[in-house]
């Protein structure tokens, strides 16, 4: 990858992004093709030019294109449009959730950003769109990932659409209507006999071989990229809100990147003075069958212990979570929490959203609905305060967690009579 690395200098000449970070240790790198430090081997992210992030203004954001790429002027790359990969992800509704709010005792306004609503219906559409046009300003001429089944769907899709060419690893267990859906684009799909760790660590080795050199794995070696595009996540809930920061956000984990993302974007729109300061909590919800980092926050450690992943929410079944220790240190630093559901509480998690907002998630959305009503209970997250719940994904993906608790009310003939004998007249 050396050669890659040694062109990235000349690549973003008007992004704000100014160097790679070490994460653990503070080192810094020039930007390329490079997710580990050195020194540490701590992960690296982006490390950005506060004067130019400054020099963006709402009136910018405003008129830019009704998808994440309207916050290029904070992102690491796709300042140019004609590089950009752009397929209408993003500006996904965020829902005033009344009903929910009555049921779950909310005095302040609850809303649910609905991520489902993205191209491939999941919020992985914006990690990719960010990923695979810094492999393309980069020299990559292939795309690919380890994924647990939505980051799959997306990566085949945008390669699709751009006609990159993909290889996609996922294990091999995954729910059917996210192996077809990654399947119908086209690209190749390798599935591994194995968990998501397994595939992960086959795809690290991968990302180091000559054999796989012209290669960007969005989750790998492009990763400190790919991980900024959950930051629009933030962005645009403060913008729909009137550009003012909810005081509650609750978000599921996986790796942990998304929640402390969400977090980094919260502190820059600060930092930029395109929100007033708020004083905010940042929650976080896994599953119990995989619930590392949340395990952690409840033993009040600093370290993640790996875990077997088990559960019906594939979609967070990673058990070795990267970002597990910086989702710790984002939610005790606002005074948040964190905690886990069973797999009964996900598929309740799963119809309460659905009876109350309209929205039919994954299960991933039902882990994190299901957390927002234990918070509650427990009274860790405060009603009066204005909360948003990010939902990551749609339920059709994952309709095996619900199909056996839902059916018709009744199977009539077509007849007035029948309506009668069912006791609907």
């Amino acid at each position: 990858m050396t050669a890659l690395i040694d062109r990235a200098a000349g690549l973003y000449p008007d992004s704000p992004a100014s160097v790679l970070v070490c994460r653990n240790c503070g080192a810094t790198y020039p930007l390329g093709a490079q997710h580990a430090c050195f020194e540490c081997f701590g992960p690296l992210e982006i490390g950005y030019d506060a004067e130019r992030l400054s020099r963006v203004t709402r009136e910018q954001i405003a008129a830019g294109p009704n998808s994440i790429w309207r916050y290029a002027g904070l992102l690491p790359v796709g300042q140019n449009p004609e590089t950009r990969v752009d397929s209408g992800t993003g500006m996904t509704p965020l829902i005033r959730a009344d009903r929910l709010a009555d049921r779950l005792g909310f005095t302040a306004p609850l809303w649910v950003k609905d991520d489902s609503a993205n191209p491939t219906h999941s919020f992985k559409d914006r990690v990719v769109s960010v990923a695979i046009t810094a492999a393309r300003e980069l020299g990559f001429t292939r795309i690919a990932c380890a994924s647990t089944g939505n980051l799959a769907n997306s990566v085949a899709a945008h390669a699709s659409r751009i006609g990159m060419d993909s290889i996609v690893f996922i294990p091999s267990d995954l729910e059917s209507a996210k192996i077809t859906q990654t399947a119908v684009y086209g690209g190749t799909l390798v599935a591994i006999e194995g968990s998501y760790d397994d595939v992960n660590r086959l795809c690290s080795e991968l990302a180091e071989t000559d054999e796989f050199e012209s290669t960007a794995f969005v989750n790998v070696n492009v990763r400190p990229y790919y991980a900024e595009g959950s930051k629009t996540l933030g962005f645009e809930a403060a913008e729909q809100l009137g550009w003012r920061l909810p005081q509650q956000v609750v978000a599921p984990m996986a790796s942990g990147s998304l929640l402390t993302k969400v977090h980094k974007s919260f502190k820059e729109l600060i930092s930029t003075g395109l929100v007033d300061p708020v004083d905010y909590r940042v929650y976080g919800a896994q599953s119990s069958g995989c619930s590392p980092i949340a395990q952690a926050f409840a033993d009040g450690v600093d370290t993640v212990t790996p875990v077997k992943p088990t559960g019906i929410a594939k979609s967070l079944n990673i058990g070795n979570p990267a970002d597990g220790p910086y989702a710790l240190d984002a939610v005790r630093s606002t005074g948040g929490a964190m905690t886990h559901v069973n797999d009964e509480e996900i598929r309740d998690g799963i119809q309460l959203l659905a009876e109350t907002c309209g929205v039919f998630a994954e299960t991933a959305g039902g882990v994190t609905t299901a957390v927002l009503k234990k918070l509650v209970e427990s009274g860790q997250l405060d009603t009066s305060r204005e909360t948003v719940l990010y939902n990551t994904g749609d339920g059709l993906k994952t309709l095996d967690a619900v199909s056996d608790r839902v059916a018709p009310s009744a199977v009539i003939a077509p007849t007035l009579k029948g309506m009668r004998s069912a006791g609907l007249l």
